[in-house]
């Protein structure tokens, strides 16, 4: 054989009986992979694909006003199990007892035997992340941890915990809407909204690999280059947890009654304008609900409860005095071609009035008139006469101005401009403006005014938010923010607080009915018509707005608050039967609440002790004496042989002497606490009524009298 025939011969070789072969077993291979098995390895490339996945970060706390929790984050996990991750050695070790504990404590309904089985199962199987139960708590966690085989950890023992947080409100629906919520695919709501940023902190990363791709099942992998998320910050609110819940108990006895569309009540702390209670109840198929902040972001016509700002211009102006005379034209007056009336009968008897009665009847017409007579006149090319000048006056009342609460959604007040065509100014605009027509405010809006006449004129901006913290340490704290220090002279302001209070003390006023003798509160009704229209027939009524705005209490006032009631369907309309009753029923309970707000009882008494003195005398419990001396360290001499012992001064000691008291006679218990007077009265078979505060200084039945069972009354002074 030559050399070419042998050179030809290798090569065939090398080409039919080695590359031809391979060439056409990986042709075989790539059909294989890509058209007859391409379905069930593009599927395992899937399932095992690795990627740095966000880890959610735990939400900061938002807290009320004294530290209790009104929105949390709850952890809980769900644990799952690697089967495969265990020794040999150590799987056959720990199976039984395992087996025993899963059945026990985790797996429903299963015997030790099944538990046994089906853990045999998995580990002959492929499936590094099987579930075993959701939704455990931390505790619940820490106790499965220590399973055996599970307390060789994640590597050594396949326990896998994977952690989720679930937000929790503690009180429920308490303030629901205020604190809102962030939920994927709906627009954040309340301060869970506002606050995003600062509450949900800053996520993670965690290099994962991919277990199921249709079920995005990612199983973590251990990664020394892992993110840690770092946990938001907890905010701190200005919401007084008993005003909130006294706010929304009045509020939802209020809308069940008269069956109302819609209510809102609101308190803010009148020297700060801290929001210290918002509540909104409206109707649902499923009951009351906060389902919209319609203290916020519902602007409408607010009705009489507007003309405290037209009666507040006309006192700036210097127009009148609050004992000048109007006219009110019995009740009803005509502008251009629309009829205006009053709603009281007492207008309909009288031409003439003061303003001030006309502000506590709330005569419609008569400050209408009143506005018209003294800024109807357009003077050309003067911008600060006439209408104008009215306009200008509301907004240096921050009528025009929103807000800006920690909210989002505040609705923009509405005030026209004078004689503008694009806001359609008619003839009649001035005079409705004044009675709350034609224009549009919150109930936040309006109330920020009535804080502001209540706070003497400066205007406070609305807050709720107090501080943000991180771990209990302060990390920004936010003030009371002055909108105004001066929204009108000193003089308008006491002459329109002065109104506020007779519409509530004044037996015409249209709150009279509201009236207590245990505080004083000052305030203005409004009853607006609400989806009004006009038509060759008349005005037709869509239905009424009824409420009330005010503070307490009136002489030195702490809280401001705002009730309005959409719709009601029953039980009246005025806002005087139907928001003023809520109103008085939040100051109330508030009154009862909070100590701060009564008056001090012996302000006006001497100090108890003056420097180097003894106590005077004093009649008391010869136990409680002692008692409280040797808590004051201070030495007593004497040995009374009864319980009632009297404690007198000697010089520079003090002695305490036996007080006898008659037992088949009336005793005498002047001097006595009320608490000692009760036992000794009580244990004699009287019945004993008290009247005062302090100790007893007179009794009704004369000491020595017979015991027969009576009644005997205590004066305490």
């Amino acid at each position: 054989m030559d050399i070419k025939n042998e050179v030809l011969y290798r090569v065939y070789f090398l080409l039919f009986g080695i590359v031809v072969p391979v060439a056409l077993i990986l042709i075989y291979r790539t059909v294989d992979l890509a058209v007859l098995n391409g379905d069930k390895w593009r599927k395992a490339g899937e399932d095992n694909y690795m990627d740095y996945r966000t880890i959610e970060a735990d939400r900061g706390n938002i807290f009320a006003e004294d530290g209790s929790l009104l929105a949390t984050s709850i952890p809980y996990f769900n644990i799952r199990f690697d089967p495969l991750a265990a020794t040999d050695e150590a799987f056959e070790e720990n199976l039984d007892t395992l087996a025993h504990c899963l059945a026990y404590y985790v797996l429903e309904d299963v015997t030790v035997g099944g538990a046994r089985e089906y853990l045999l199962e998995l580990r002959g199987g492929t499936d590094r992340y099987v579930l075993l139960k959701k939704q455990v708590s931390y505790a619940e966690k820490k106790f499965i941890e220590s399973f055996p085989l599970f307390r060789l950890g994640r590597n050594g023992g396949g326990f896998i915990a994977v952690k989720r947080s679930e937000r929790k409100r503690p009180f429920g629906i308490l303030a629901q809407r205020t604190v809102g919520y962030v939920r994927d695919g709906a627009k954040p709501v309340g301060l869970e909204g506002y606050y995003d940023e600062v509450l949900g902190g800053e996520p993670g990363q965690q290099l994962m690999v991919c277990v199921d791709r249709r079920k995005d099942l990612w199983m973590p992998v251990d990664d020394l280059s892992a993110i840690e998320p770092q946990s938001g910050n907890d905010i701190v609110t200005t919401i007084d947890l008993d005003i909130q819940d006294i706010a929304e108990r009045a509020l939802n006895r209020a809308v069940n009654a008269h069956d109302a569309e819609w209510g809102t009540a609101i308190v803010l702390e009148v020297e700060t304008g801290a929001v210290r209670a918002i509540a909104n109840l409206g109707r649902t198929d499923q009951g009351w609900w906060e389902t919209y902040n319609f203290a916020v972001g519902t602007a409408g016509e607010p009705g009489s409860t507007f003309k405290a700002a037209s009666v507040l211009a006309l006192l700036e102006d210097e127009y009148l005095t609050l004992d000048d005379s109007i006219r009110i034209y019995n009740g009803k007056a005509e502008f251009y071609e629309e009829t205006m009336e009053d709603a009281s009968p007492y207008s309909y008897r009288m031409d003439t009035i003061k303003l001030r009665e006309a502000f506590e009847i709330s005569s419609n017409v008569g400050i209408a008139k009143t506005i018209e007579q003294f800024y109807g006149e357009k003077n050309d090319g003067n911008d600060d006469e006439g209408a104008a000048r009215f306009v200008r006056r509301l907004k240096q009342f921050n009528l025009h101005q929103p807000v800006g609460l920690e909210i989002e959604g505040e609705a923009n007040p509405y005030i026209k401009e004078a004689y503008s065509e694009e806001d359609y100014w008619s003839g009649t605009t001035l005079p409705w403006m004044s009675i709350g027509y034609e224009l549009e405010l919150t109930p936040l809006q309006l109330l920020t005014f009535y804080n502001a006449v209540a706070n003497g004129g400066k205007m406070m901006k609305p807050y709720l938010v107090s501080a943000i913290q991180r771990m209990g340490k302060m990390e920004e704290q936010f003030y009371p923010t002055v909108i105004n220090r001066r929204i009108a002279s000193p003089k308008a302001i006491n002459q329109l607080q002065e109104l506020l209070r007779a519409v509530v003390e004044s037996e015409r006023g249209t709150a009279h009915d509201l009236y207590t003798d245990e505080y004083s509160f000052a305030g203005k009704t409004g009853t607006a018509q609400v989806n009004y229209k006009k038509g060759p027939r008349g005005t037709s009524i869509g239905g009424h707005q009824a409420s009330f705005v005010g503070y307490f209490p009136a002489e030195a006032p702490k809280y401001s608050c705002i009730v309005v009631i959409n719709k009601p369907r029953r039980g009246g309309f005025y806002g005087g039967d139907v928001a003023g009753p809520v109103f008085r029923e939040i100051s109330d309970n508030i009154y009862r609440v909070k100590p701060a707000l009564h008056p001090v009882l012996n302000a006006q008494a001497p100090p108890a002790y003056l420097e180097n003195t003894l106590p005077g005398m004093s009649i008391g419990a010869q136990d409680d004496y002692r008692s409280l001396l040797a808590y004051l360290d201070m030495e007593v001499h004497g040995e009374p042989e009864t319980q009632m012992a009297v404690l007198s001064p000697r010089s520079d000691s003090l002695m305490m002497e036996t007080r006898t008291m008659a037992e088949e006679t009336v005793p005498n218990v002047v001097g006595l606490g009320l608490r000692d007077a009760l036992h000794v009265l009580e244990n004699r078979g009287l019945k004993v009524s008290v009247e005062g505060v302090g100790k007893v200084a007179r009794q009704s039945i004369i000491p020595g009298t017979r015991i027969r069972g009576q009644q005997i009354k205590l004066y305490l002074r």
